[in-house]
């Protein structure tokens, strides 16, 4: 990495919350320039066969981006302190070797209820909460920050994140369980370790004794590597099976984009066509823009990422981000209605999304959707799975690729080790998974050429901030700059 870009990034982080634009490292020539022609709306064949071309293209694309320097949203969001870091922090400056923090809010536990070491607050607002099944609403998009000082500011995200480190509804309902039928019931689910709800922290205690069995995780390396990925997954994907059960489906808000016309003159049908797919476009963008966050607060909570160099950490978010969000949204691709449901419940038709790129990328997309979600994985495999997917040492530009082979080997074998459990009439699913991984890896290279077309459109579409970082596509004439 050049000194002149990374003396630009440790400036750029001084400066985050300053919220000074930057400007992009590379030439326009490179960046932005248009296709020859849009890619085609219809292929006959549903076998891609990607041109010497886009191959070379795709490559050349692929290399000037991992050597960018970071731009504002991304790295702010990077730079920024996790909730668990800001706790941390917070309970190191008062607390005595025998403090124990509460989960939700970092407050002084007072024992463990409902599943989880708590303080008495969250306690009792869980309690609460179940009870009289409040429903909470929060202004800022489900992403406020729950901690002892703020805990009661906004309801919805204290009460998500009681669930998400595993505090169980069926506690408050039924009470303690008696001990016969606990141990009876833990038996019979011993295989389910991981596989998402509310008793998640009871099964990651139940599993640790089960995982010690074994020789090769006595000193439980692979336990807590499989504890810390699974939590962040719970607490940072909107495509969990318990977030999307009871979604109120609705189609996808589309917003008519006009223009560009003179005063006075009827707009082409090309330009109408034009219009539309890049509102469609909007649409679809703004979807799955939540998601970027969630995957970089993810990231952040997978044992070693943080240990890496910034610009890698930079690549492998930015390079491998479509490939974790098309694994996490497989489970909502319906291939007999053919649609595609957000987190939100909001639906997009395959027929429209043939309309923003093309009848062969959207059918190679549902395919794939469709045979990853026939393998079942259930929430502990996925967020292991999805870990591997980030974990990419191929990435164009990583420098360290030592430590991400080794955190992959990691990330592998806790995998592996999973399967065996879950799987264990099928002993070629660890290899099936690879294959689905190469399968995600071309996805992604057709998806970042296709949004050429729209890069050199950029001046007509509007798109979340990070976004358009995400995938380099300018918001304005600096942009472009040089």
């Amino acid at each position: 990495m050049p000194k002149r870009i990374t003396s630009e990034m440790k400036l750029c982080a001084k400066k985050q919350m300053k919220y000074k634009t930057e400007k992009y490292s590379s030439s326009p020539s490179s960046m932005f320039t248009p296709p020859d022609t849009p890619p085609p709306r219809h292929v006959e064949s549903h076998a891609y066969k990607a041109s010497s071309g886009d191959m070379l293209k795709q490559e050349k694309w692929n290399s000037e981006r991992g050597s960018r320097k970071m731009t504002e949203f991304l790295t702010i969001y990077i730079n920024s302190k996790s909730t668990e870091q800001v706790q941390s922090s917070s309970e190191s400056a008062s607390s005595s070797k025998h403090f124990v923090p509460c989960k939700v809010c970092g407050d002084k536990a007072s024992g463990y209820h409902y599943g989880v070491t708590s303080c008495e607050g969250c306690k009792g607002f869980f309690r609460r909460s179940i009870q009289k099944q409040i429903e909470y609403r929060c202004l800022r998009e489900g992403k406020c920050l729950v901690m002892r000082l703020n805990r009661n500011r906004c309801q919805f995200c204290r009460f998500k994140k009681c669930l998400a480190v595993g505090m169980s509804r069926d506690s408050v309902r039924y009470g303690r369980v008696p001990k016969r039928a606990r141990e009876k019931a833990e038996q019979e689910n011993s295989d389910s370790f991981g596989s998402g709800g509310p008793e998640e922290e009871r099964e990651f205690h139940r599993d640790f004794s089960i995982l010690s069995e074994r020789e090769d995780v006595k000193n439980s390396p692979l336990y807590d590597l499989i504890r810390a990925v699974t939590q962040a997954h719970h607490a940072y994907c909107s495509y969990t099976e318990e977030k999307t059960r009871n979604l109120h489906r609705k189609p996808i808000e589309v917003i008519p984009i006009t223009g560009p016309t003179s005063p006075g003159m009827p707009t082409s049908t090309m330009e109408s066509s034009e219009n539309h797919r890049l509102a469609l476009f909007s649409a679809f963008a703004k979807q799955i823009h939540p998601s970027i966050s969630q995957v970089v607060e993810f990231a952040k909570r997978v044992p070693a990422f943080m240990d890496l160099s910034r610009e890698d950490q930079l690549i492998l978010i930015k390079l491998g981000f479509i490939e974790l969000w098309m694994c996490h949204s497989a489970r909502m691709v319906s291939t007999a209605d053919g649609t595609l449901t957000f987190p939100d419940g909001s639906i997009i038709t395959q027929r429209q999304l043939e309309n923003v790129f093309n009848a062969d990328f959207v059918s190679s997309y549902f395919n794939f959707a469709s045979t990853f979600a026939s393998h079942n994985l259930n929430e502990t495999e996925m967020a292991l799975y999805t870990a591997l997917v980030l974990f990419n040492s191929e990435r164009a530009g990583v420098t360290d690729v030592k430590a991400i082979n080794a955190t992959q080997e990691r990330i592998q074998e806790a995998l592996n080790f999973q399967l065996s459990r879950t799987h264990m009439s099928d002993s070629s699913i660890p290899l099936i998974l690879m294959q689905r991984k190469h399968e995600v890896q071309s996805l992604n290279q057709r998806y970042c050429v296709l949004l050429d077309w729209f890069r050199s459109k950029w001046s007509r579409i509007s798109l979340p901030p990070l976004y358009a970082e995400m995938f380099d596509i300018p918001r304005s004439e600096e942009d472009l700059a040089s």
